[in-house]
């Protein structure tokens, strides 16, 4: 049974006030907040077993490993990797990016190609644009139409010889829009041996993650949008690909041997997991996946669906509301902008005021703002802690703030 009042029950924090009124969290796709048996887990790394991981013999160290490797397949089995060491933790989907674009390096030269889409995160395109300035390599921009959604005509045009990296979102962060990463990725089999990488920081807090169904070559994520800490993050490479690419941060943990003549390195997954990790984060990750599969991933997908359907279907009544990417199969987020209001933080504000938390502004894709010229939205974006009523409140301080700034 779903039932909406035990879980909300389970997250502290919805019980605070802000600006004296209750609490109405709707901004979860920049973070989600965290149940009280992630934040326990973390409480009881620190105050229990506090000991650094895979270097010593000692008891809390053996245990902190044992509970950090047991996080690692709690996540193997989240998104069917095949082996547990393709597991990478990562700080997040930023620093996972960062990896790959970095360790391909070699793999490209002057005038190979790579291709993203308009919907990416700033996240997504700056990366593979620091690889272009290392390697020569040009970056070709899958474009979108006038209702946000990917023109896979052009991606069929794109794809060619040249084409060593394809690096998708699968959700947007700034419309919710579902992309079509199956058939992308089978276009870009069918045509290319190019990496596939996916862009998962918005569909793994929402979606069932199957890296292997997907057959994708590289599959990012973070933590905290999933219910976990920040600073935690997962990098899933497929094995002959990672165990055939260099390191990306060298140091300690990383290595098999060192000496001033020669250092060879570890296998996988420490050989890219220089240094000390987020042992409490990486732990907590696992509880917040122990959550999510506590409610059910078709429970989550079925109430926030809901929700974000209520949502449209209620701003959409407010005369002057424009919702963009509203034709388009979305999930999680209904991102907005009312006519005749010229800044997106205004309405933010008076939301603010009412307890209502939202995101305003470009949301880390300027590009997208610039397609549809305007300076950025109003975004909404749910978790499985949201209701109808907080989506009541939130259409009536939209219509509030119209009054106030029109």
């Amino acid at each position: 049974m779903f039932d909406i009042q035990e879980i909300r029950s389970q997250f502290s924090i919805l019980d605070r006030e802000v600006n004296g009124k209750p609490l109405v969290y709707l901004d979860n796709a920049a973070t989600s907040q965290k149940p009280n048996s992630v934040l326990e887990v973390c409480h009881a790394y620190y105050t229990e077993l506090n000991a650094n991981v895979h270097r010593g013999i000692h008891t809390l160290s053996q245990l902190a490993t044992e509970e950090m490797e047991l996080s690692r397949r709690k996540i193997q089995k989240f998104i069917n990797a095949e082996h547990d060491f393709e597991v990478i933790f990562t700080k997040g989907t930023t620093e996972g990016l960062n990896l790959i674009s970095y360790i391909l390096t070699q793999k490209l030269q002057k005038d190979d190609e790579i291709i993203i889409s308009y919907l990416e995160h700033h996240s997504n395109i700056v990366p593979w644009q620091l690889l272009c300035e290392r390697t020569g390599a040009k970056l070709r921009v899958i474009p979108i139409d006038e209702n946000g959604i990917l023109q896979l005509d052009y991606f069929d045009k794109f794809l060619s010889e040249k084409t060593k990296v394809v690096s998708v979102n699968q959700v947007s962060n700034a419309l919710g829009i579902v992309n079509p990463i199956e058939e992308i990725i089978a276009r870009t089999r069918k045509n290319t041996d190019a990496y596939i990488v996916i862009d998962g920081a918005q569909s793994a807090p929402h979606f069932n993650i199957d890296v292997q169904k997907l057959d994708c070559d590289f599959f990012v994520f973070s933590g905290h949008k999933m219910y976990a800490p920040m600073g935690t993050g997962i990098l899933y490479g497929k094995r002959e690909i990672l165990e055939a690419l260099p390191p990306f941060h060298g140091g300690g943990e990383m290595i098999a041997t060192c000496s001033f003549d020669k250092t060879t390195y570890a296998g996988l997954p420490f050989k890219y997991e220089a240094g000390t990790p987020n042992v409490g984060g990486n732990i907590a990750l696992g509880a917040a996946v122990d959550f999510m599969n506590r409610v059910g991933h078709e429970n989550i997908q079925n109430h926030e669906n809901a929700l974000l359907e209520y949502a449209q279907r209620h701003l959409l009544e407010i005369e002057g509301l424009k919702v963009y990417g509203e034709k388009a199969k979305r999930t999680g987020v209904v991102s907005f902008n009312l006519e005749g209001v010229g800044i997106s933080s205004d309405v933010g504000m008076i939301l603010d005021k009412m307890g209502i938390a939202v995101r305003t502004g470009h949301h880390c894709t300027q590009p997208i703002m610039e397609f549809f010229n305007i300076a950025g939205t109003v975004r909404a974006s749910f978790a499985v802690y949201n209701t109808f009523e907080e989506i009541d409140l939130l259409v009536e301080g939209v219509k509030k703030a119209q009054r106030m700034l029109s």
